[in-house]
């Protein structure tokens, strides 16, 4: 064990050491000054008073009595206090626990001490921002969409008409301790689905056949909650142990509509996403309640990150939820939008920064956010079997009042349209830290 660790400032174990150490210093005078009053009387040739002569050491030296006494003293001391921190924590050790004890307890100190940041959106962009923010703050909270109508979150909307729950299973494995093993286990899909070239898996009806075991479990425990999905996620959050909470940003299916500047109509989640020159988006039921958890975490939130994401399939649904993004324009939090590092075949094809803004801003209130964060690095390797480019940096958007912009590297090293969670997390704070530093979060700015 090692001591010295546990010592670090942080942990909050040197002040009860120090407490402990003065009770046994008051201790010991106690019974030093009750020795003092019993012998002051007895005869010093008497067998009494020589036995507390011996034991007391009053045939050495003062100075060199008090030496050796301390010394004894502070090895028992010590040693009392290893064996006590051993007995005490090595149950609590896991069995397969490949980290000290006292590295988790620190890390978890130091993590509740962190900022309160809001998440919002869906995909797999939502999962790399949580990755790289858990190891920053615990104080996390990711509001999740449920428009998705495709693959086994769409089988079991139809099936047993709960909300989606793909993208709510991704961020819960993302915020898991164990990740990425929590990832390959909930992720894990039955075999026996069929999968069309280019299609997520297609699920059988009334089988298991293509479904992730995470899918199945926030069914369940839908099931078992007597269809309170909202409960069923927090169970989900308490079961796994994350870091923070997933929240699902209501606790209804949500569908998705589009139209395109052509006038077509399109409806789904899965067909949106295919869709090309999107004009506009909306959801219904039109009057969907939001989550009073998700609005809760947003009024107390420190920073509100709204992506990045699939723009029109996973942010907008979310905050197009009555009262979400009303909730983020009258926060007093740092308001951030994070664009995608590539654009998506289908809805955002040609989309360029300005035009990921300005779409954002067109859906929702005005001033909703009050930094804009892009990637500025374009000399990573783009797969060659991706339909998509990397977002170009035209700026500004016509959409008033401006945002500021910050860009940095953000990217993947080894893939051009996929975040960097550490790069991506590190980034996300250094601009909330010059945004607060800035005055701009004013409350008389926000009501003007």
């Amino acid at each position: 064990m090692n001591l010295r660790r546990w010592l670090t400032p942080g942990i909050g174990i040197k002040r009860w050491l120090g407490v402990v150490f003065l009770g046994l210093l008051l201790l010991a005078l106690a019974v030093a000054h009750v020795i003092r009053q019993v012998t002051q009387d007895l005869d010093p040739s008497s067998p009494v008073a020589r036995g507390v002569d011996l034991i007391t050491l009053q045939f050495l030296p003062y100075a060199l009595r008090g030496l050796i006494v301390g010394l004894v003293g502070g090895g028992l001391v010590l040693l009392g206090v290893v064996r006590v921190v051993r007995s005490v924590t090595e149950p609590l050790r896991a069995a397969d626990e490949e980290q000290p004890l006292v590295e988790v307890l620190y890390q978890k100190r130091f993590l509740a001490r962190g900022p309160k940041v809001v998440a919002i959106g869906g995909g797999t962009g939502l999962s790399a921002l949580l990755r790289g923010m858990k190891e920053h703050t615990s104080n996390l909270t990711a509001i999740v969409t449920v428009a998705d109508d495709g693959g086994s979150s769409g089988a079991l909307r139809e099936e047993l008409g709960i909300p989606a729950v793909g993208d709510i299973r991704n961020c819960i494995a993302a915020l898991a301790d164990a990740e990425p093993l929590m990832s390959d286990l909930l992720g894990y899909r039955f075999p026996g689905g069929r999968k069309q070239e280019g299609q997520p898996v297609e699920t059988e009806p009334g089988g298991l056949g293509g479904h992730p075991i995470g899918n199945l479990l926030i069914a369940a425990l839908t099931v078992v909650e007597g269809g309170d999905f909202e409960e069923a996620v927090r169970r989900m959050n308490r079961v796994l142990a994350v870091r923070g909470q997933v929240l699902p940003v209501s606790g209804v299916p949500i569908t998705l509509h589009a139209r395109t500047r052509n006038g077509v109509v399109v409806s789904g989640q899965s067909q949106v996403m295919r869709t090309s020159g999107i004009e506009k988006v909306w959801i219904t039921p039109a009057d969907v309640a939001a989550s009073e958890d998700a609005l809760a975490a947003i009024a107390d939130a420190d920073l509100i990150v709204l992506g990045p994401g699939s723009l029109f399939t996973s942010l907008l649904p979310a905050l197009l939820v009555p009262g979400i993004g009303d909730a983020v324009a009258a926060s007093s939090a740092t308001r951030m939008y994070v664009c995608n590092v590539a654009t998506q075949a289908g809805e955002t094809a040609g989309y360029d920064l300005a035009d990921h803004v300005e779409a954002l801003l067109g859906h929702t209130v005005r001033g909703l956010v009050d930094v804009v964060l892009a990637n500025d690095r374009f000399d990573v390797r783009v797969p060659s079997d991706w339909a998509a480019e990397s977002v170009s940096l035209r700026w500004p958007p016509k959409a008033q009042p401006v945002p500021r912009l910050v860009t940095d590297d953000v990217v993947d090293a080894v893939n051009a349209h996929h975040h960097d969670p550490a790069r991506l997390a590190a980034a996300i704070l250094r601009a909330a830290e010059r945004d607060a530093a800035s005055g701009r979060r004013s409350g008389a700015a926000r009501t003007a």
